[in-house]
């Protein structure tokens, strides 16, 4: 398991039929974790079950994105956007990733699934600065504001472009 982030720089990239599927509970551990996962990011089973899925959250994610994911789970929608994962090993992995909430037969939410899969590489290079401004935002803030001024200058962002993020986000991956 990756007790201490590594920085060895070397990105995984997926192949263009990868699906990474995971499941977690309501706090968000890992309940269910597919072999296309577990090869991708460099760990065993045993490492990944029951454990919370920011194991493998990278630091180059701003924590806005998160506080807005997050939000919108909670309201019982389902988020799509690019995560930069750290493996096992240090090295990182970007996805497109769409998480939606796993309903009950009552429609309780009873935890959430996770399917990511290649971006697109055009999107990562518009993405990167975003989070980068985002991150630079995070650092100029208590732990407690950070993720309010950064998902604040997303949204800024979005609006000056008159789109939504799920539209945004659609858009960059279908370049």
């Amino acid at each position: 398991m990756l007790a201490q982030p590594l920085s060895n720089c070397s990105e995984v990239l997926l192949n263009g039929d990868d699906l990474i599927i995971s499941k977690t509970d309501l706090k968000g551990r890992i309940t269910y974790a597919n072999r296309t996962f577990m090869r991708v990011a460099g760990f065993g089973e045993e490492d990944l079950l029951h454990k919370p899925h920011n194991l493998i959250r990278h630091p180059d994610m701003p924590k806005g994105v998160f506080k807005f994911l997050w939000e919108e789970l909670r309201q019982g929608h389902e988020f799509f956007g690019f995560v930069k994962n750290y493996t096992a090993d240090g090295g990182f992995y970007w996805v497109f990733a769409n998480i939606t909430p796993d309903f009950d037969a009552q429609g309780n939410v009873q935890g959430y699934f996770s399917v990511r899969r290649r971006p697109n590489p055009d999107a990562i290079k518009v993405i990167e600065p975003i989070y980068q401004k985002m991150n630079e935002i995070e650092q100029r803030h208590s732990p407690v504001e950070a993720c309010k001024h950064s998902l604040a200058f997303l949204n800024q962002l979005l609006e000056g472009k008159q789109i939504s993020y799920e539209r945004f986000v659609m858009q960059l991956q279908s370049r």
